[in-house]
Formats: structure tokens, C-alpha cells, sequence
């Protein structure tokens, strides 16, 4: 049997509303026992509230059900011993790590810098607080919740914590290591979840961060034509092992295509 990694915003929904046919096709898969798990790069809600947005979107769900950054976050701290963090996240998205302890001023000695997306919150000044914690301690790791360059919201598209990161990379001199999509480690992360399969497929609206990062993963990646999808994504020499024009078609090609 295989199993299926389904993202979620820009294919279940797309801000508030559901995509038309989402909830039909998460019921089809577990009315046939196929293994699947919701993987998002989301770092402004826990999972609590994930599955309380998609109960209102008719999709029914737990919290186990979810991979997210900082499920893996936490994982990759814990295996390290870091116990000291300064969180660069959403308030909301905090309690995912209250078995850690958090610092927040410019001096203090912290394990790592954890970034998430922090939307029309950043400013200079919290951006600045991230660089000066990371000199402050060269043994310090900048831990990036996921490198998404963007995404789109209900007025249109939306910088994400990629470009944030990426300029505290600049600064430090480091890489970040990262914690959420496009890492082939939290896509195998996610994997090592499911029971033992063929194979697994990842469906996604980013033809980077889903498509081409499942399949650096050994996955095979379905690309939708929903959510931040344009048509030039097919034109930058990465191949789908399908296009789908929305998610309400993965039962119909699932039952042709998959064995």
C-alpha cells in the first residue's frame, strides 16, 4: 500500500475557505484505510488550531495527524540537549515548546535562535534581537521552522519566513538548519510516522517546496493547480509525477495510477 502527505494551505484551503471537493477526497482516503498525514510549513497556528480549522472546513482530523516544524523542532532540540531558546515565533505557536526554557534579551546565552513566521510582526528591531542572540554565542544555532519564500493570503501574496531567515544567514555568516519544508529530513521525518510503505506521495501547490523537495526525498510528488500555483511553475525544469487541477481529483487518478 502506498500512503499520501497532504499539504495544506493552497490545497485543502486556501485562507479561510476550503478548496471545493478537499473534504470529499481526506474522507475517501480514510474510508479506505490509506495511510496519510497532513504536512504544512504553518508556523502561526499549533496543532490544536489546525484541526479545529479544518473541523469547520468539514475535514475531521487529530493532532497526530499533523508533521509540522516545530513537531520536528522540538524532536531535533531534544536529540541535541538544547534547552535554551529564544523563540521567534508566534505567540500562539509557543506552546509547542513550553518544556523548553526561553530568553528573549540581546545578551542572554541561548542554544539556539528559533525563527517562524512572524507575518506584519517582524521589524527591525526583533530581526536585529535574532542577530545579536546568534553572535552573542557562536555555539548557537539559528533553527529555521521552514525556508518558504512566500505565500498567499486572502489580499494576495504574503512574504513568508524564507526571506527572514535568509538575511540572518547574510549577517551571521551561518546556515540555518531547518526544521520544516523544503528539508528532505523533515519530509523523511514525516515518512518515518507512517507505517512501512511502497511508496509516498506528497501533494502540494509549491512547485519548490512541495514538488521538488519530495522528490529530492525519494517521494513522488503531486503538484495541484491551486493556491500560489501559476502556470510558469511547469517552465523551471521541474517535472510533477502529476498536475492535478485541484485535490477533489487525487481519489479518481489515485485509483488509476496507484497500486
Amino acid at each position: 500500500m502506498s500512503a499520501i502527505l497532504f499539504d495544506l494551505d493552497g490545497v485543502l484551503y486556501e485562507g479561510d475557505t476550503a478548496i471545493k471537493g478537499a473534504a470529499d477526497t481526506v474522507a475517501w482516503f480514510t474510508k479506505n484505510n490509506i495511510p496519510h498525514l497532513f504536512l504544512t510549513n504553518t508556523t502561526s497556528k499549533p496543532r490544536s488550531a489546525l484541526v479545529e480549522k479544518l473541523a469547520r472546513l468539514g475535514i475531521e482530523t487529530s493532532s497526530e495527524q499533523y508533521f509540522t516544524p516545530p513537531v520536528a523542532a522540538v524532536q531535533l532540540l531534544s536529540s541535541q540537549k538544547r534547552s535554551r531558546l529564544a523563540l521567534f515565533v508566534p505567540k500562539a505557536t509557543q506552546a509547542e515548546f513550553s518544556d523548553f526554557d526561553t530568553f528573549d534579551q540581546d545578551m542572554d546565552m541561548v542554544d539556539a535562535v528559533v525563527i517562524g513566521d512572524l507575518a506584519t510582526n517582524w521589524d527591525f528591531s526583533k530581526l536585529n534581537r535574532a542577530f545579536r542572540l546568534l553572535m552573542h554565542n557562536p555555539e548557537a544555532i539559528l533553527l529555521a521552522l521552514g525556508t518558504t519564500r512566500y505565500w498567499r493570503t486572502a489580499d494576495g501574496l504574503q512574504l513568508d519566513a524564507g526571506p527572514f531567515v535568509k538575511a540572518l544567514e547574510y549577517a551571521t555568516g551561518r546556515t540555518a538548519v531547518v526544521a520544516g519544508k523544503p528539508a528532505t529530513s523533515f519530509y523523511q521525518a514525516a515518512a518515518s510516522l507512517l507505517a512501512e510503505q511502497n511508496s509516498v506521495y506528497m501533494i502540494g501547490d509549491d512547485i519548490r517546496g512541495d514538488t521538488e523537495a519530495a522528490q529530492h526525498a525519494g517521494f513522488k510528488a503531486i503538484q495541484v493547480r491551486t493556491g500560489k500555483f501559476n502556470a510558469g511553475d511547469l517552465e523551471l525544469g521541474i517535472s510533477p509525477d502529476a498536475v492535478l487541477d485541484s485535490v477533489a481529483d487525487l481519489p479518481g487518478w489515485w485509483q488509476q495510477h496507484v497500486k
